[in-house]
């Protein structure tokens, strides 16, 4: 029958331009599963060193590599245990991705004297700044913490992680090895 001819025709052709299009919808969809947000530049803010020099937020990055910045409180039991944790491992860390680590203490004046004599009494080896009226945070919107973000040596936010819980510092340490630049 001709009509038979011209459907069979309809479907093969309606079957090839399907076939055709399911790669094409599929690596679509692929793509928006893995689309990353885009990448924010860190605010440039002046926060204070331990011993009280004012200092551009930018200017203590990794110039070689990457850098986390972790937001904590002395009065935050999650931050000192995420801080304790990463120490027993900032060594290797450091050997095996040359990641810097910055600790930036949200303790208001009250506390901001115990920053300096905590961080020395636990050992930690990271750079310290101190953000006693917010203004770095308020620029990250950084609202709980800690609250961490990795760095790449243009100032570029890779990634960001709220809270603690052990175990996060793996997933932390793959974040950097991934983005870890190959030699």
């Amino acid at each position: 029958m001709p009509g038979e001819s011209i459907l069979r025709a309809f479907l093969i052709t309606t079957m090839r331009k399907t076939l055709t299009l399911i790669p094409l919808i599929a690596c679509l969809l692929f793509g928006f599963t893995i689309h990353q947000e885009p990448i924010r530049k860190l605010p440039v803010v002046d926060v204070k060193t331990l011993d009280g020099q004012i200092v551009k937020s930018n200017s203590v990055l990794n110039k070689n590599g990457l850098t986390v910045i972790n937001f904590w409180a002395t009065w935050c039991k999650p931050c000192v245990l995420e801080l304790n944790t990463i120490k027993e491992l900032y060594g290797d860390w450091k050997k095996e991705t040359n990641v810097k680590i910055i600790a930036v203490s949200i303790d208001d004046s009250r506390n901001i004297s115990k920053v300096g004599p905590m961080a020395n009494g636990k050992g930690w080896e990271y750079d310290i700044l101190l953000d006693p009226n917010g203004d770095f945070k308020r620029s990250l919107n950084v609202n709980n913490i800690p609250h961490t973000f990795l760095i790449n040596d243009k100032g570029e936010i890779l990634w960001q992680h709220n809270s603690f819980a052990p175990g996060d510092e793996d997933e932390l340490f793959e974040i950097i090895k991934k983005f870890t630049p190959k030699p």
